[in-house]
């Protein structure tokens, strides 16, 4: 008996709690199916005034207003149809049935239809009042007023509160049972069910959690991560990124926290010249992407310092402030042997990792001498990592596929860190990455991380399978979670973008017509030149030799472009070392030679190429010179050129020409997307871009760039840092529970 009485004791505040609830969930309850029916009448009202529209129209041209008061009597017939009016466009209403208010004026009408409460009370009851417009011929010519019985929704409101208390009651029941039994657990066993709630370890190890508590263990498990996919979902671009909302991110969900990044490219290059010391943006689309964001977090940058002049800015502790005159962060630079740079970078990484991962028909090469290397600059960065933090938890953000092993590395020494790493290649499919000898270093290496990014679900989802087929790991195919010697990876897909120029940037740029006089003044072009851009780094996944073939083809098939059609090939040197790449640029010399030789005139050449570093400001003026942005990438894991392009394109002219293989065409759909292999495919979307309308061209790039403005580099980076905020948050709550355990 005394134990039932302290059972009681124990529930009574909880039952009735949700007696209380149940009660007062019952008004939101009532607003929000108000709500669904406003909005499913909304819908139904537009289906009416569709299926109506052609008679009316019919009858308004015929002036046969006899036929529409028939229509409309038989409208009313539905018993959840109240009345209808039509009203002209001046505002009179011309005819109407017989219930309709005499009182209620058409601009009344209109009013109380687009406010957020569409309804009036008519003889005692509430009716929906909802306005539609009848079109004939995509033209405008009437408008109908509809009022729907509302009665019927004070019923089913009456079913939907009886049905929650029932089911709050019910609700109650089964919990109070449930914490009946739970009470009956030892105290240690409890808070062990809750740490495996949280970290999910408990569903790994049953001997943390006791067998009572694991099944609701998994079950809270399960919500939470549904409720992390909602929030995930609703972080959609509804309001703009900037540095501001970045900023606001890191003060709210990171307060206080150190964010380092660590790649192989550094954002800025300090260089020796016959004028002193010169400093430069390298051609990179991470640093394009990822400085931005640094300027917002203004944490410290970790990267390998390869400028002739770096080692001369640089403190006692190899640090220097970035951007140079105004610095926002701290750039640590990690000085490499030659042998070091020739094995881990030119070696394992651009002759084994970038040709696996990109799969673009040149066979990657591995050595075992390389791989040593890879695995001794991985750790010098890790090494670098742990010296700059600044407490145990940092939030490490770690750049490509030069640092596969970084994450495991760092988590060794720092397991309480927050590892965000982004994989800005593509991923291949397991059968593919198979051919790596050391695949399942590289993939423990990479789950060393809290979350892994990439710039399409395609990529995650091979990411999985081929942990899947090489690894003895849990995976949580809903969620995108991989669980591997008993820590966590989130796998998300993360589309990098641009940050979009600011009004005084966009202040700074000459007018779009007075760039092509630049542009085509320096070239020595005809006025009536069509002129096409790409802007690569001379690499042979870019595609440039198909893009050559298919300006070669379309002056095959359509002769009257040649003298009038040019392309600009922008290609910047890089790594120069290696004998594929040598050949590559060698190869695209001669092809470029030849198309020359077919189809030049004197004064003319079809294609010019600039095998050549170009400033940003100096695309810029390209860019908004250029008639068609050309991106024929054979595989790409975003490509950002063509984000560029279109972001500086504010007269809304231009013409973008996408490979379908580069993660950009899965955002930018109104592009003219190509096959690159398909030559003929290539050479018909360049004269279609050539002869473009103009209001043709207005629309596509408007819509492109409206993609681009919403999906720019600080929402990537918000969401990221926003998933490892919540995850840092969990991580806490595990701690705190934990020394409450232990105390």
């Amino acid at each position: 008996m005394r134990f039932l009485t302290l059972q009681f004791r124990f529930l009574a505040p909880l039952l009735l709690t949700l007696v209380i609830a149940a009660y007062a969930a019952q008004p939101l309850m009532d607003a929000l199916t108000l709500r669904w029916f406003a909005r499913d009448l909304n819908a139904r009202g537009a289906l009416v005034t569709n299926a109506l529209s052609d008679s009316i129209a019919d009858a308004l041209k015929d002036s046969k207003e006899q036929r529409l008061q028939a229509l409309f009597d038989r409208a009313v017939q539905d018993e959840r149809l109240f009345a209808v009016g039509l009203c002209t466009l001046e505002g009179d209403l011309v005819r109407r049935t017989a219930h309709f208010p005499t009182s209620l004026t058409c601009q009344q009408a209109a009013s109380a239809a687009s406010q957020a409460d569409p309804r009036l009370t008519i003889a005692g009851g509430q009716v929906h009042i909802g306005v539609h417009p009848v079109d004939s011929d995509s033209m405008h010519v009437a408008n109908l007023v509809l009022l729907h019985d509302m009665s019927f929704i004070d019923r089913r409101s009456q079913d939907t509160r009886r049905y929650l208390t029932l089911f709050i009651a019910a609700l109650g029941l089964a919990i109070a049972m449930i914490t009946m039994v739970v009470a009956q657990l030892s105290w240690r066993g409890w808070i062990a069910g809750v740490r495996g709630m949280l970290r999910g370890e408990g569903l790994l190890r049953a001997s943390d959690v006791s067998p009572e508590v694991e099944p609701i263990a998994e079950e809270l498990k399960a919500r939470l991560r549904d409720l992390e996919d909602e929030y995930r979902r609703a972080l959609g671009p509804q309001t703009g990124w900037d540095p501001d909302r970045l900023r606001g991110l890191l003060r709210t969900q990171l307060r206080g926290e150190q964010v380092i990044v660590v790649s192989n490219r550094e954002p800025y290059i300090h260089a020796k010249t016959d004028d002193g010391i010169v400093v430069k943006r390298p051609a990179s689309g991470l640093v394009a992407a990822v400085e931005p964001v640094m300027r917002a977090c203004s944490g410290t940058w970790i990267a390998h310092g390869s400028g002739s002049a770096d080692r001369d800015v640089v403190d006692a502790n190899d640090r220097v402030g970035v951007p140079p005159g105004h610095a926002e962060y701290t750039l640590r630079r990690i000085w490499l042997s030659a042998e070091e740079e020739q094995g881990y970078y030119y070696g394992f990484a651009n002759e084994g990792m970038w040709p696996l991962c990109h799969v673009a028909h040149v066979r990657p090469v591995f050595r075992e001498s390389d791989w040593e290397q890879y695995k001794a600059v991985n750790q010098r960065f890790a090494d670098a990592v742990v010296a700059e933090a600044r407490s145990e938890d940092p939030v490490v953000l770690v750049q490509d596929y030069h640092f596969a092993l970084l994450p495991a590395m760092v988590r060794a020494r720092l397991p309480r860190a927050t590892i965000l790493t982004f994989w800005h290649i593509p991923w291949p499919n397991p059968e593919s990455f198979s051919i790596c000898p050391w695949r399942k270093e590289i993939l423990e290496g990479m789950l060393g991380s809290t979350i892994l990014g990439f710039h399409t679900r395609y990529h995650c989802k091979n990411f999985i399978e081929t942990v899947d087929r090489f690894l003895e790991a849990r995976i949580e195919h809903e969620h995108s979670m991989i669980t591997f010697n008993d820590d966590e990876t989130l796998v998300e897909s993360y589309p990098i973008s641009i940050e979009w120029p600011s009004d005084a940037e966009r202040a700074s740029w000459a007018p779009a017509p007075e760039c092509r006089r630049r542009v085509f003044d320096r070239l020595g072009l005809a006025a009536d030149t069509v002129l096409a851009v790409g802007v690569d780094r001379f690499d042979y996944t870019k595609g440039i030799l198909e893009r050559l073939h298919a300006v070669e083809r379309l002056l095959e098939k359509h002769p009257e472009w040649i003298g009038r059609f040019v392309l600009v090939q922008i290609a910047a040197p890089t790594r120069d070392l290696l004998e594929e790449y040598q050949l590559f640029q060698q190869r695209i010399a001669r092809t470029t030679e030849r198309v020359n030789e077919r189809f030049g005139r004197p004064g003319y050449k079809p294609i010019l190429l600039f095998a050549q570093h170009h400033d940003h400001d100096a695309l810029t003026e390209m860019y908004r010179a250029a008639d068609v942005c050309v991106v024929t990438s054979l595989h790409d894991g975003m490509n950002l050129v063509c984000k560029e392009f279109v972001s500086v394109r504010d007269d809304e002219q231009g013409v973008l020409v996408l490979s379908r293989f580069a993660g950009a065409a899965r955002e930018m759909t109104e592009a003219l997307i190509v096959n690159p292999y398909h030559v003929e495919e290539t050479a018909d979307a360049l004269h279609r871009a050539a002869i473009m309308p103009p209001a043709e061209q207005r629309e596509r790039i408007a819509s492109l760039r409206m993609t681009v403005r919403e999906n720019n580099v600080f929402r990537w980076a918000g969401h990221m840092l926003a998933d490892a905020g919540r995850s840092r948050l969990r991580q806490r709550i595990d701690e705190r529970v934990q020394r409450h355990q232990l105390a």
